[in-house]
């Protein structure tokens, strides 16, 4: 039977089990699961939330293949109070640079949502008072390298938190940071985007 794990991935920690200098890993987080199960794909190391880990070889397919652009969620506290314009051109796509070269990003949903109910970050961001912050939901079906904090910064609204929230209708609404959970193939198609 195939393994799924959701685990909420803290800030500053690597999304990968082997050592990288004295940065924490996900063999801080997780013991005596088989050697076979690994992530299916990555969050970077300053963004937190939703990782899925599996033996799932066809599902990990599924998901990081760009052909089946299947939706992620991620929920971003930007510098600034967000504008309508702003959003809009989230949400139509907006020029951005991956490896030097210009990248059109694909059509996305983005909504402007109140502050979102996540565990806190440790550390906390560094709060500005006279810099307000807001909090958007973006929806994105690809996931070039820092793709999000490059859609925001394009738009004028530096990324100050990135939380991936949901994979497909699977998310981690109740998580605590750090925490995992084990689950069967009943998740298969909340990951997919199914209903249960």
């Amino acid at each position: 039977m195939p393994l799924y794990y959701v685990f909420y991935k803290p800030y500053l920690v690597m999304s990968q089990f082997s050592k990288e200098g004295d940065k924490q890993t996900l063999a801080d987080y997780f013991t005596g699961i088989p050697k076979d199960v690994y992530p299916a794909g990555r969050l970077d190391h300053d963004s937190e939330g939703m990782l899925l880990l599996t033996d799932d070889k066809t599902l990990t397919h599924h998901l990081l293949d760009p052909s089946f652009a299947h939706p992620r969620t991620y929920y971003v506290q930007v510098e600034g109070e967000i504008t309508d314009d702003a959003l809009q051109a989230l949400a139509k796509g907006v020029t951005i640079s991956i490896d030097g070269r210009p990248h059109r990003t694909l059509p996305a949903k983005a909504e402007k949502i109140a502050t979102p109910s996540l565990p806190e970050r440790i550390p906390p961001i560094r709060v500005r008072k006279n810099i307000p912050t807001s909090w958007l939901a973006l929806t994105l079906t690809e996931g070039k390298n820092r793709q999000v904090r490059r859609m925001t910064a394009a738009v004028g609204f530096p990324t100050l938190r990135l939380v991936r929230y949901s994979v497909g209708n699977c998310n981690i609404s109740g998580f605590a940071s750090g925490e995992y959970r084990q689950y069967g193939v009943e998740i298969k198609p909340l990951l997919l985007g199914k209903q249960a």
